[in-house]
């Protein structure tokens, strides 16, 4: 079952025109039970004009803080997202679930490594924890960030970048790209393409010398990236990254509908959540299981609904389902049978799905 904790908002702070940061005040019983991670995520839940709306945010503070914050960029049509940014007050609750997610790497208090990152608009949130918690807890490591934004006015946390430059002096560098507004370098204007990412790996980035990159952003400038990395030959392994949204690219659109030919109408659907079973059986006008058992009255969690967060995530036991798309789960989750539920098609007469996992 979904658990969701009511949240009482402790602060709002306008970063830019368009978005807003949101600090919650955890009361202390229930501190442990939300401890987490850099890189990882809370998802919020608020009825707005009757629908039960959840979306994915990543913290964008350290877990040395003792301090839970997320940003929430208003996104055209986007209906949390403008709840947030238009309405929600100081004193406002809303609803947590605990923190999630496997965007980030083990900390190491002897290591000395070298961290490079790319963001782009709200992709710095992660980044901001990532970056903090590991320059605060391994007094020898280095980052490298390179941030991509509109205009300065849009950068998001700049104050608090530059602050953090200052305070890990020689060991923390930014690199601020600009699409809506000329630099005096020509090199810091326009998005990144090959051409700079050339420039970027024989330049500013040793390749041999890096131990792990982060990037989080829109799924071409990931995908653009990371393959780009890996021929300079850093190892894939070392590169992690986090979605904002999934693509609609042709080549998803082609693998959907070669998943959905394979769809077994009527399947007999068991699920397994908190020890106890949920029984029913797929609707046609459901694709996948996580919506199927929705309707059905089940109660499970989820947020994106775009196979890039997986809240959603759960085993397959028994039966056989197929992905429509998967942002989320890395290779050895899928080795391991671990599946989206929101991109699950059911493929067999009967499938089994246990989400204690």
């Amino acid at each position: 079952m979904a658990e969701f904790h009511s949240i009482k908002v402790a602060e709002l702070t306008k970063e830019t025109k368009d978005t807003v940061s949101v600090t919650f005040d955890i009361p202390e019983h229930l501190q442990q039970s939300f401890e987490f991670i850099q890189g990882q995520y809370l998802t919020l839940r608020k009825m707005i004009n009757g629908e039960d709306i959840r979306r994915s945010y990543s913290l964008c503070t350290s877990p040395l803080e003792n301090k839970w914050k997320v940003a929430i960029k208003k996104i055209p049509g986007g209906t949390f997202s403008t709840y947030a940014n238009e309405e929600l007050k100081e004193g406002d609750e809303i609803e947590l679930s605990e923190p999630a997610g496997s965007f980030y790497v083990d900390v190491d208090k002897e290591t000395s490594k070298n961290y490079i990152a790319f963001a782009a608009g709200s992709g710095i949130t992660p980044m901001l924890s990532i970056i903090k918690t590991h320059l605060l807890s391994e007094p020898n490591s280095t980052f490298k960030l390179f941030y991509l934004n509109r205009t300065v006015k849009s950068i998001i946390f700049k104050e608090e970048i530059e602050s953090l430059k200052n305070q890990f002096f020689g060991r923390f560098q930014v690199f601020y790209f600009l699409t809506k507004e000329q630099r005096d370098i020509p090199f810091l204007n326009g998005r990144f393409d090959t051409e700079k990412l050339n420039v970027l790996t024989k330049t500013f980035i040793d390749i041999e010398d890096t131990n792990d990159c982060f990037i989080c952003g829109p799924q071409e400038m990931i995908f653009l990236i990371r393959d780009h990395l890996v021929e300079a030959g850093l190892d894939a392994e070392n590169i992690h990254y986090e979605l904002f949204f999934s693509g609609d690219s042709k080549k998803d659109e082609k693998h959907i509908a070669e998943v959905l030919e394979q769809k077994v109408d009527g399947t007999e659907v068991t699920i397994i959540d908190g020890g106890k079973e949920f029984h029913f059986v797929m609707e046609e006008d459901f694709d996948n299981i996580l919506d199927g058992a929705l309707a059905a009255g089940a109660d499970l969690p989820f947020a994106c609904k775009g196979g890039v967060c997986s809240t959603c995530k759960c085993k397959v036991v028994e039966g056989n389902v197929e992905m429509k798309i998967n942002y989320a789960l890395v290779e050895s989750e899928v080795k391991q049978n671990l599946v989206l539920s929101c991109q699950a098609v059911p493929t067999t007469e009967k499938v089994v799905v246990d989400f204690d996992v």
